[in-house]
């Protein structure tokens, strides 16, 4: 069974978020990227706190994701709804290696290496670690 471990919000003021996370819920922090954002962690879910950065979408949640045993049986439970085929992460992303839609657009992350551990594609060789996707593009 595939486990939920990691949801993304925008917020105008990821540390404003941040210290509400870890002042009312104990979350900590276990990384900061160059760009704003804030990933924080209760020891199971991963929280990405990301900056709107005015592109046009509000303030919320941005996406979801999830850690997968097998991302090749994941791809062909996705391609059996007929949503978006799981596509590369940008190699500047630690956490999720590919990510997909629901039937309703919303974004879903997947990750085989999971969140508890900030991890770029340089780190993994450049590949994903399982399934059809075998080179991830920058």
């Amino acid at each position: 069974m595939a486990k939920l471990r990691h949801l993304g919000i925008i917020t105008v003021d990821p540390e404003k978020l941040a210290r509400f996370y870890s002042d009312v819920f104990e979350m900590e922090i276990i990384h900061r990227s160059p760009a704003g954002a804030v990933y924080m962690s209760d020891g199971v879910i991963n929280l990405a706190l990301l900056p709107n950065t005015a592109e046009g979408k509000p303030s919320g949640l941005n996406h979801f994701g999830f850690h997968v045993e097998d991302a090749e049986e994941i791809g062909a439970r996705l391609a059996a709804w007929n949503v978006a085929e799981p596509r590369a992460r940008p190699s500047n992303r630690p956490y999720a290696e590919t990510r997909t839609t629901d039937p309703d657009g919303n974004n879903i992350d997947l990750s085989v290496h999971g969140y508890q551990t900030v991890e770029y594609m340089a780190d993994r060789g450049g590949e994903a670690r399982s399934g059809k996707l075998e080179k991830i593009e920058s």
